[in-house]
């Protein structure tokens, strides 16, 4: 007599698969990531507000399992419906990609809730990132000349920071050392690439429109050739 305790052997059937009476049938299912065309804007939108730093539209789309150029659409569309809507948070492409950030007029209201200090750079830092970020790559002793004192101290501020980066030797005598901005600098000043920094006749602009003519604290830099 055979023993039946439940469990047959059909053969060909995985022993170690237990078959219930009128189960189921397993079923792949297709692969979740890949987002529908009517939640494109919704996915981009949470996906970018769950992150928080900034994303490159590569990775967006690997994510979405979409195509790069249904991205770029999808945040287009984004951008839009923000500006539309009034609302306090803006998409904005910066150097390492795309990032969601408040309101530059909000910011007062947003940093109390936080708390801690603001970022912020003194007006010496700020002179030398300048003058790297216009005349990169360049050597300590030519940023040196321009601001007419010594910067090694604010160079290796902005080293610390991650703003500055070395960016190789200079063939004058001695090699100096070279700096050049990160991506970093451009994500903090919201630039897709140095390529959005003011040019001498915004430079001149900003000059005219200060108040009382009043100086503007933007570097001037010596030798530099004016717009005709």
């Amino acid at each position: 007599m055979d023993d039946d305790d439940g469990f047959h052997d059909d053969g060909g059937a995985d022993q170690n698969v237990i078959a219930f009476p009128a189960a189921e049938p397993v079923v792949e299912e297709s692969d979740p990531r890949e987002c529908p065309p009517e939640l494109l804007v919704q996915a981009l939108e949470a996906c970018l507000f769950g992150v928080g730093s900034p994303v490159s539209t590569g990775a967006l789309a690997t994510a979405l399992g979409v195509a790069e150029v249904d991205v770029v659409a999808g945040l287009g569309l984004l951008r839009d419906r923000q500006l539309r809507s009034g609302s306090g948070i803006r998409l904005v492409e910066v150097g390492e990609g795309w990032q969601l950030r408040s309101e530059a007029r909000l910011a007062g209201w947003v940093t109390a809730l936080r708390g801690g200090k603001p970022f912020r750079l003194s007006r010496p830092a700020l002179e030398a990132l300048s003058i790297v970020a216009f005349r990169q790559p360049v050597s300590k002793g030519a940023v040196d000349d321009i601001r007419g004192v010594d910067s090694g101290g604010m160079l290796r501020s902005l080293l610390d920071r991650g703003l500055v980066r070395m960016a190789g030797r200079s063939d004058e005598p001695g090699r100096p050392m070279l700096y050049g901005t990160t991506p970093a600098f451009l994500t903090l000043f919201g630039m897709r690439s140095l390529a959005d920094l003011p040019t001498l006749r915004d430079l001149r602009a900003l000059r005219d429109d200060a108040p009382d003519g009043g100086p503007v604290p933007v570097v001037q830099f010596p030798g530099a050739e004016e717009d005709s």
